[in-house]
């Protein structure tokens, strides 16, 4: 196989494309530390301003070129930028900064950029963190106009047909529009698996690959380029057996897609007669579209953090209760699951910003259920929305961050109350509102009975189970490699949670990426699972796993892969964990 350059990066979408290479020089400008005399500030405020005003210009164009079928968190991608343009965290900053540090307006909104980029990267949270690409998006989209740029895009000029973009970054507009351009597919050099790159990629069906180091500089404009968004493999210049090899990809993944398209009305039972219940986990309430047209049963996740950030003030009860209107309508009559907000002192938006200084170290600090129970300000306004909603249809609420029953009880103190206080006020709700508790701490797992005893539910939230046990960041290149489901520990973890709640006839979820990862889904069956709660787009593919599966089958197979967990090597036990596929 002669091949003249492949990169690996992060595979961003489950498709492959192949296509000549078209370079974009997309990607932050730098600017230089141009001091200005106090008679220029007029100026210089006023470049600012054209350019915020031509870089919404820009925007509203590519908004309007959304088609009305795209999913809809497409253009709130483009929504929360036109937002950003209007936060006085932004604009208003860099405005301060010419005017009482006299420096221009490029070297003014870059230092602007890189005190909120700083925010963004000390939260804790991998999706949060991965919001700093906001900020950089709308920053490179004034910038490009202070520098003189035009408009970027003539949206109606389709010359990208079949070509692979290849690009520093790419903004969610620069790729709605590449996209209506005709793009195959995308390969950017910054990015991991929710930048949003990867998450307009996955929305848009487009093959790509983010995090690929120094691409621009070894790949021709004209360049055959083949893009692996299953692998995360990059290839350019292939040879003609290779080509062959990724055209019969191509094939199979299509015919694959339309064969998945037919499981969404099939009821998701086993072979050997098992009812599994499949929810999806929801980013933004416009997903709930997505997760319908999927076939999920509901939402077992639903993240509120987002009512939170780019703000200077907190959401009111009202502000609460519209959101979560919206799903429930949009569901029209499948269970919503919220998760109250896991939004910590390291998670910093103006909002929080007179809560106190930031922890030291932010994954173990004031986080999730820590910080509302200490803020009531914070926790009541959502958690009576959160009741109201409950009149609207079926409403669960869970509890992050979890570990120990103490948390628990005082939360239920708190809802008494709640109930008591609407009831007199005379507000509609369900009496009965199931509350249960996320076990994504190993204290958590480790007490899970007293958990199943109190709460309705458990949810085990594998991104976070993981890293506590292993002590590891798996957004960390250095260690991200011992980031491993199936380790020992972590299969201990989950199945003492899910033998808890049968014990005790409560409900135990998976909601973290473990769920969503075919290649655990006989494992987390023969464990005891029962309720899997996953993003959208990896919903059928799971599904299919089940319907094809006889989990009996399985228990002895998993009984011998426990017996042996002590002494087996990881090669040892990751051969188990296919044996169980290949039943």
């Amino acid at each position: 196989m002669t091949i003249a350059f492949q990169g690996i990066g992060v595979a961003a979408s489950q498709s492959v494309a192949i296509g000549p290479a078209y370079l974009t020089g997309h990607g932050l400008s730098s600017a230089s530390p141009t001091p200005i005399h106090p008679e220029q500030v007029g100026g210089e405020l006023n470049r600012l301003n054209q350019a915020v005003a031509a870089a919404r210009r820009a925007l509203k164009m590519v908004r309007a070129q959304v088609p009305h079928a795209t999913p809809l968190n497409i253009a709130e991608f483009i929504d929360a930028h036109l937002l950003m343009l209007e936060d006085v965290a932004l604009v208003d900053e860099v405005r301060k900064i010419i005017r009482d540090q006299l420096y221009c307006a490029e070297w003014a909104l870059q230092m602007q950029r890189d005190i909120l980029v700083r925010v963004f990267d000390a939260m804790d949270d991998p999706y949060l963190r991965t919001r700093r690409d906001d900020v950089e998006h709308v920053v490179q989209q004034i910038m490009s106009f202070l520098q003189g740029a035009q408009l970027q895009f003539d949206p109606d000029n389709r010359d990208l047909q079949g070509c692979v973009v290849v690009a520093r970054d790419l903004t969610p507009a620069d790729a709605i529009v590449l996209r209506h351009r005709g793009a195959a597919a995308f390969v950017t050099e910054y990015g991991g698996p929710v930048s949003h790159t990867a998450i307009l990629a996955r929305s848009l069906a487009v093959p790509a690959v983010v995090g690929v180091h120094n691409i621009t500089r070894y790949v021709r404009p004209g360049e055959p380029l083949i893009v692996d968004g299953e692998t995360g493999t990059v290839l350019a210049d292939p040879d003609t057996g290779t080509l062959d090899y990724y055209r019969e990809r191509l094939s199979a993944i299509e015919a694959r897609r339309q064969h998945l398209h037919t499981l969404v009305d099939r009821p998701t039972v086993s072979r050997d007669g098992t009812a599994i219940s499949l929810l999806a986990n929801l980013e933004l309430p416009q997903d709930a579209a997505t997760a319908r047209l999927n076939g999920a049963a509901g939402v077992g996740l639903y993240r509120t953090e987002f009512l939170y950030m780019n703000r200077d003030n907190l959401p009111d009860e009202e502000e609460h209760l519209a959101t979560y209107t919206t799903i429930v309508t949009a569901l029209a009559g499948l269970p919503l699951t919220i998760r109250t907000l896991d939004l910590g002192l390291d998670k910093r938006s103006e909002a929080l910003g007179d809560l106190g200084p930031g922890a030291s170290n932010p994954a173990l600090g004031l986080r999730g259920i820590r910080l509302c129970l200490k803020e009531a300000g914070l926790f009541r306004p959502q958690l009576r929305a959160i009741l109201r909603a409950s009149a609207l249809g079926p409403i669960r609420v869970m509890l992050p961050m979890v570990a120990n029953v103490q948390e628990v009880d005082a939360v239920l103190a708190l809802i008494a109350q709640l109930k008591e206080e609407l009831t007199r006020e005379g507000l509609a709700f369900d009496p009965r509102l199931p509350v249960g508790a996320m076990v994504e701490v190993p204290a958590a797992a480790l007490i899970a009975r007293s958990l199943a005893r109190r709460m309705d539910f458990l949810s085990i939230g594998t991104n976070d189970l993981i890293q506590y046990s292993l002590a590891i960041d798996r957004l960390d290149d250095s260690v991200s490699y011992l980031f491993d489901p199936t380790h020992p520990a972590i299969l201990r973890l989950v199945r003492m949670t899910i033998e808890a709640g049968h014990a005790l006839d409560t409900p135990v979820a998976m909601c973290g990426e473990m769920a969503g990862d075919p290649r655990f889904t006989r494992l987390l069956l023969a464990l005891g699972l029962r309720h899997f709660s996953i993003q959208p787009g990896a919903l059928l593919g799971v599904k299919e796993i089940i319907l094809d599966t006889d989990i009996g089958e399985l228990e002895a197979h998993t009984n011998r892969l426990f017996a042996r967990l002590d002494d087996a090597e990881p090669g040892e036990l990751l051969d188990a964990l296919e044996a169980l596929n290949r039943l």
